[in-house]
């Protein structure tokens, strides 16, 4: 049986600008290249690699704020890539995005209780005093204030104005968010009360969620399964408690060196680090984009580009010598330490 939202052999690429006395193209930017996975209604997916991986462009693909260049996004067994922009209107209903930077995403002039009612009227949605409790609603239910309606986002701090975005992304009732680092520049403490609201939303709303982060405790506590990106293809994915205690590619058991206050295991905590910069997205690297940083790279490796190939349940690696399993801890229950140490 097909999952509820799927992606099948993704690619998105961007053609840099003409220039020269011949008007030709500066080369093609491979921004994300035949990306496949599954997300079930109420699973949060996490999708973690460095800047420029891909993350950020995967999450405006499948909502169709980017045009994919070749695949297809299924949402219930509808190909979202086949659609008009008429024709995916209603679908835009049901899928929202909350963005990294909550004040640069809102109309600066609007008041609070206009940025959230926005989607409503752009969909058509209900009256406007309808329109006006429903918001005002929602900011009660993101605690605060119903006073906020006639405010601007501008008198609000950074974790409340991503309160006001989440409410506004809810608005018009989605099934599925897409939220792009939604807690990144926020202190400790606002960061876990953030994680807290939308770990409690999707079990009241049934919301389905792509994470994007680059805070892989955030991920770990949020996300049931876990995608590892780079340079724009998926080389890892596999259950939350199985990636961070036995990740099988070198370049996800490199990251995980970033987790702190984590117990890792294995063959993995005991890698060098990658060597060098990751390469240009515009003459990706033959064979396995890993490879010229890899510690772990062989000849083949940069000859044949591996596929994705299971190697436990639920686990999959595009690897041609895929670490040891070591050991699978559970994935952590509560917040992540240095969340708690915060408050």
């Amino acid at each position: 049986m097909k999952p509820w939202l799927d992606v099948e052999g993704l690619d998105v690429r961007f053609t840099l600008g003409e220039g020269g006395l011949l008007r030709r193209s500066q080369g093609t930017i491979h921004a994300l290249s035949d990306i496949h996975f599954g997300l079930e209604r109420g699973e949060t997916m996490g999708l973690i690699g460095e800047s420029g991986s891909g993350k950020s462009t995967l999450g405006r693909a499948i909502l169709r704020l980017v045009r994919p260049t070749a695949g297809e996004v299924r949402l219930g067994g509808v190909n979202l890539s086949a659609l008009s922009e008429r024709e995916m209107r209603p679908y835009r209903q049901q899928m929202q995005m909350v963005f990294q930077d909550p004040f640069d995403s809102m109309n600066a002039r609007m008041t609070v209780g206009q940025i959230i009612m926005e989607p409503l009227r752009l969909q058509g949605i209900g009256r406007t005093g309808e329109r006006r409790e429903k918001a005002a609603a929602l900011l009660e239910r993101m605690g605060l204030d119903r006073r906020a309606m006639h405010r601007y986002p501008g008198q609000y701090s950074g974790g409340q104005r991503q309160r006001i975005a989440i409410a506004r992304a809810l608005s018009t009732a989605p099934r599925l968010l897409v939220l792009d680092e939604p807690t990144s520049g926020l202190d400790v403490s606002m960061q876990a009360r953030i994680l807290n609201l939308l770990r409690d939303l999707q079990g009241e709303m049934a919301l389905s969620y792509i994470f994007i982060s680059h805070d892989l405790g955030a991920v770990a506590y949020l996300a049931q399964r876990i995608a590892v990106l780079y340079l724009g293809r998926i080389v890892e994915i596999a259950p939350t408690g199985t990636l961070i205690g036995a990740p099988a590619h070198p370049y996800t058991a490199s990251l995980m060196d970033a987790l702190p206050l984590m117990v890792r295991r294995g063959e993995a905590a005991h890698l060098p680090l990658p060597v060098g910069e990751s390469p240009s997205p515009v003459h990706p690297p033959s064979g396995c984009a890993f490879h010229t940083r890899c510690p772990r790279a062989e000849p083949r490796c940069g000859m044949e580009r591996p596929s994705l190939r299971s190697v436990s349940a639920g686990h999959q690696v595009a690897c041609h010598f895929p670490l040891a399993r070591m050991g699978n801890p559970p994935t952590p229950a509560g917040l992540p330490p240095y969340y708690a140490a915060g408050g």
